[in-house]
């Protein structure tokens, strides 16, 4: 895997040609030309990069660094059954964690406050159940899916990147060793390997192939996410998604998936009753936190309350509250700040500002 321009694919080659990795090196140049491998394959297995798998096994022998290979026992047997499985995974923290039934959560990087609670408010639901929350430790829906996995002391999987040394990204580090230390950062690249745009729609793959099935909550209609809902229906995984407003942008690519046929939820039970092959093994879900208006704010001014009540639950421009409200747009922007800076609503990306919600158990 460290030769220059080896991925699965053609490792899958080398190892149907020759039979195992070992049998490859020992055919010798004499095998690899009688194989019908050309002079620059030659070159690169006469002189492999063994410095940089003496690297490899040095990062294998810290305390929870683990080591994966296609083929062994200890392999996770879901994610052997895709087309193209990674011949190794770097595993940080607990191996098991890849065996147990498991769902992946995925969205928008940039989600709206509620797009972040129910992202939060599914995982939790989903771990208390038993199932192993996977995503892939960006920000946005994927750092909300693990908070709420760890939320409910269950067990969570990071799908990384980059290599296993290196934290993508960085403000996530501490996140990244909560997961490890109630579940694991998997990875297919090697100690070293920076967080290159190219690695994560292979990373994704992975994500989707580990998982029984992929819950979608808030993405764009050219989002990542819908990369990794195409993987898990072509892997035979279930894909589910949560609508939204038709005017969030970010509910576009979510609409799309149920357009596709994606399995339409708004509970944690409705995931569970569409996976009845692992019915036998987990709790039932608990309700997830209702989302309730809080109490009006007697410190509101009037006004201010009056634009709260006008936003609604979905996200909304500045020139739709001036239609509603009959404001004008200096003393709406005044009357916004208000109610940003005290906690009632968040800008978010596109000009929008949308209403925050609360939990209560």
């Amino acid at each position: 895997m460290r030769l220059p321009r080896v991925g699965p694919a053609a490792y899958a080659r080398f190892v149907a040609r020759f039979g195992t990795p070992e049998a490859v090196f020992a055919a010798g140049e004499e095998g690899w030309r009688a194989a019908g491998l050309g002079p620059v394959w030659v070159e690169r297995l006469r002189a492999p990069p063994w410095q940089q798998v003496d690297q490899d096994l040095r990062w294998l022998e810290a305390p929870a660094h683990h080591l994966l290979l296609q083929g062994q026992p200890d392999y996770p047997a879901l994610l052997a059954e895709i087309p193209d499985p990674p011949p190794l995974l770097f595993v940080t923290g607990d191996p098991a964690a890849l065996h147990t039934p498991s769902i992946a959560i995925v969205g928008s990087r940039r989600p709206t406050p509620e797009g972040q609670r129910t992202a939060c408010d599914f995982a939790r639901a989903l771990a208390r159940s038993g199932l192993t929350i996977a995503s892939g430790l960006a920000i946005g829906i994927d750092a909300a899916a693990h908070e709420g996995a760890l939320a409910a002391q269950g067990s969570t999987l990071a799908v990384c990147g980059a290599g296993p040394d290196r934290i993508y990204p960085a403000r996530h580090a501490g996140l990244a060793r909560r997961i490890v230390a109630e579940g694991a950062l998997v990875t297919e690249f090697p100690p070293g390997t920076p967080p290159l745009p190219a690695n994560f729609p292979r990373r994704n793959r992975i994500l989707s192939g580990l998982a029984h099935g992929v819950l979608v909550v808030e993405a764009a209609e050219r989002s990542g996410s819908l990369i990794t809902a195409r993987l898990a229906a072509e892997q035979g995984r279930e894909v589910f998604a949560v609508p939204g407003s038709i005017r969030n942008p970010l509910a576009r690519g979510c609409h799309r998936l149920l357009r596709q046929g994606a399995v339409l939820v708004e509970t944690a039970s409705e995931v569970l009753a569409e996976l009845p092959a692992l019915g036998r093994q987990l709790e039932p879900a608990s309700p997830a936190p209702a989302h309730v208006v809080p109490a009006a704010d007697p410190t509101l001014s009037a006004p201010a309350r009056h634009t709260l009540q006008a936003m609604g639950f979905e996200p909304v421009s500045v020139d739709v509250l001036v239609a509603r409200t009959a404001l004008t747009v200096d003393a709406l922007s005044s009357i916004l700040l208000e109610l940003e800076l005290q906690g009632h609503v968040l800008a978010i990306p596109g000009g929008l500002y949308s209403r925050v919600v609360q939990g209560s158990e």
